[in-house]
């Protein structure tokens, strides 16, 4: 390596006016090989022994201006590093000096890994060098498996087969028995299951990681108690929907002992941390280590270039197929301008490359549970849809992902159980503004009898990798939506939007509005919504049934009877009833709750935000994710039976904890079971 970038650096000496490693009228080749020599060799210590010590300082920097400073940080490194050359007569302008230093680091990271490619056992020893590096003290004996658990986040179940079957993801279909490994035994098993009605990561992971999703009825929503807009991706709502979770089971959560969350809203209950949305308020707090991961991984120099390279063509790319989407007019398509691109980087490159790199050092660590979310598919299927070339790139890197962990497995002090689930699935379909020509907050006005502004506003994303990339800025999360903050006037709606699910609450009435008192309010309102050719039901109370349904043409079915007359709902599917059943007895459930028209013929929703592959609602594939898991493992669910909800999907990654023998998790512990 220290001959390549010594190569490496001649060759730019050559090529760039501004970097020259001897003087003018110094014509000795010797004396330049040699100069370029101990200048590589000066440059690569300085980026072994400096490099590390000056990311560790500049953690308190922001983690996108920290990836921003990676090519001057490194530029530096490259100008002291010829400052030590004894000849004293090598220079290079600044900003030459940033690209010599990129290309250099560059050169040497894939000069590396082309021998660790070419050579097994150097593969292998740097591999069992880190695992030693990191290694604890295990009790004595055989050790217990760990298990890592790996989030997909967006990816639903026929999606991921769709993928198997084009070649696109070879990693799991291996552990299928599928693909060019067919006739080969299965080693993982693929369960389909069912998210509650509120079909997004904050109720999925919250479910999930500490065992109750209760009373989170969208991915935003007005809480009348408070007079505030809670949203599942802003810091300070996620530490506080966390926090009442632990009260509600009495437990710390599913990575409660010797357990590490990655990249995740929620912690899990883990004492190791990084990248997690509901501690990183706690900016001044040094036992908040949401930050971590950074560090760990940008402290190694070729990292830090690789992925800012990479982050660079990632930007390009974006650009690239949102401009051909707009020359072939595609069909749906909402705006990817203004700073999209970068948040799409953020997800699909330094947000993976960290997290991924975080999980290898826990498993090296040998940690016994660890659970990571990588958000990268679900950023691109919002905006460019769940299907297409542009998701299949993702969803190919995600599986060399996976690849990598498993192949880190192998040299872990201790066997691991790679365990893949997802949160939801995405359905694909154009937004309702686009096809009616207003918003659901504009139906609402006037249904309301109120003025609706010619002009109307955009809504916003509530995508996870938005919300990370201003965590990682220390910027606050807006509320997005129709209307993301309470109207001057509090007689006057708010209209959230999550999805395809929209949320109508009335601010002026501390208590949950029966239908009764919206029809004497607003007579017109209920029966603009319920009949609207973009609405399939509305969820009310009511003051003589409790709860009804809403549909077109009058219908109005009470919650009790849905069994016998599902009404609205059976276009829905199976549990369409028992999932509005459940958001009905939420203490924070909105006013009106509007879910969009679903078409089962191609699966398509209507997104009340701007978005053409959504999830958030009932309809289609969001609502469908799934679960892989070794067949060492016991299956999740009997033959027959259904998996159904994050909390159902919780008991059983407690219990395949359990299984492992592991310290993690006390039979005692675990939260008792709900009724749903």
């Amino acid at each position: 390596m220290w001959a390549v970038s010594t190569v490496t650096m001649l060759v730019l000496a050559g090529i760039l006016p501004d970097f020259q490693l001897q003087s003018a009228d110094d014509e000795s080749t010797t004396r330049l090989a040699m100069t370029a020599a101990l200048g590589a060799g000066a440059f690569g210590l300085l980026s072994a022994l400096v490099w590390p010590l000056l990311v560790r300082l500049l953690l308190l920097v922001p983690a996108l201006v920290l990836g921003l400073l990676v090519f001057f940080l490194n530029g530096s490194l490259l100008i002291v590093a010829l400052r030590l050359v004894p000849s004293g007569d090598s220079e290079a302008a600044p900003e030459t000096a940033v690209i010599v230093a990129a290309v250099m680091s560059a050169v040497a990271s894939a000069t590396g890994a082309a021998l660790a490619v070419r050579d097994d056992d150097a593969y292998r020893r740097r591999l069992y060098r880190l695992a030693d590096r990191r290694r604890r003290a295990l009790p004595p004996g055989p050790s217990s498996p760990g298990t890592v658990f790996m989030q997909l986040d967006g990816v639903g179940h026929d999606l991921l087969l769709a993928a198997v079957g084009k070649g696109l993801m070879p990693t799991v279909a291996r552990w299928l028995g599928e693909g060019a490994g067919a006739g080969e035994r299965p080693t993982h098993r693929l369960t389909a299951w069912r998210t509650d009605w509120s079909s997004q990561t904050g109720a999925s992971q919250l479910g999930i990681l500490h065992g109750s999703n209760h009373d989170v009825p969208a991915f935003r929503w007005y809480e009348k108690a408070a007079r505030e807009v809670v949203v599942c991706n802003r810091p300070t709502s996620a530490a506080e929907l966390q926090r009442r979770a632990v009260d509600r089971t009495g437990d710390g959560g599913l990575l409660s002992a010797d357990g590490a969350s990655r990249g995740n809203l929620f912690s899990g209950g883990a004492h190791e941390q990084a990248l997690v949305l509901s501690i990183a308020t706690k900016r001044r707090d040094r036992r908040n280590r949401s930050r971590a991961g950074y560090f760990a991984y940008f402290s190694d120099p070729a990292n830090a270039v690789r992925t800012a390279l990479s982050f660079i063509a990632e930007v390009g790319r974006e650009i690239g197929q949102s401009t051909r989407a707009r020359v072939r007019k595609a069909r749906p398509r909402v705006s990817r301008g203004g700073l999209y691109p970068f948040v799409r980087a953020f997800a699909t490159v330094v947000e993976r490359d960290v997290v991924v790199a975080a999980v290898m050092g826990d498993m090296f660590a040998g940690r016994t549970a660890v659970y990571a979310d990588l958000v990268a598919y679900d950023e691109v299927a919002h905006h460019s849809g769940p299907f297409g070339r542009d998701v299949e790139k993702v969803l190919e890197r995600l599986d060399r992902a996976l690849a990598l962990i498993e192949k880190a497995a192998e040299h872990a002090p201790r066997p691991y159980r790679l365990v893949v689930l997802s949160d939801h699935g995405q359905s694909p379909g154009e937004t309702f503004r686009a096809r009616y020509g207003l918003g659901l907050g504009d139906l609402v006005r006037a249904g309301c009898g109120l003025p609706v502004p010619r002009r109307a506003r955009r809504t916003h994303s509530g995508a996870e990798a938005r919300a990370a990339v201003r965590a990682a800025l220390r910027r606050p999360v807006e509320e997005g939506g129709e209307q993301h903050r309470p109207s001057r006037r509090r007689s006057e709606p708010i209209v959230l939007a999550s999805g395809n699910l929209g949320l109508v609450s009335f601010p002026d009435v501390p208590h949950r509005m029966t239908k009764e008192e919206i029809d004497a309010r607003h007579p017109a309102l209920l029966t603009t919504l319920a009949n609207h050719p973009g609405v399939g039901f509305l969820l009310v109370r009511s003051a003589r049934h409790g709860g009804v349904v809403l549909g077109a043409y009058g219908a109005e079915i009470p919650l009790d009877r849905l069994d016998d007359d599902p009404g609205p709902l059976e276009v829905f599917g199976p549990g369409a009833a028992d999932a509005v059943r459940r958001t009905h007895s939420f203490p924070s459930t909105a006013d009106i709750m509007v879910n969009s028209a679903y078409d089962p013929a191609d699966g398509e929703v209507l997104a009340f935000e701007e978005q053409i592959g959504s999830h958030g609602g009932l309809g289609g594939a969001q609502g469908r994710p799934f679960l892989l898991s070794p067949v060492a493992l016991s299956a999740p669910v009997d033959d027959g039976q259904d998996l159904v909800g994050a909390e159902h999907v919780h008991r059983v990654l407690r219990r395949w904890l359990r299984e492992a023998n592991g310290p993690q998790v006390p039979v005692e512990a675990e939260p008792q079971e709900r009724a749903a």
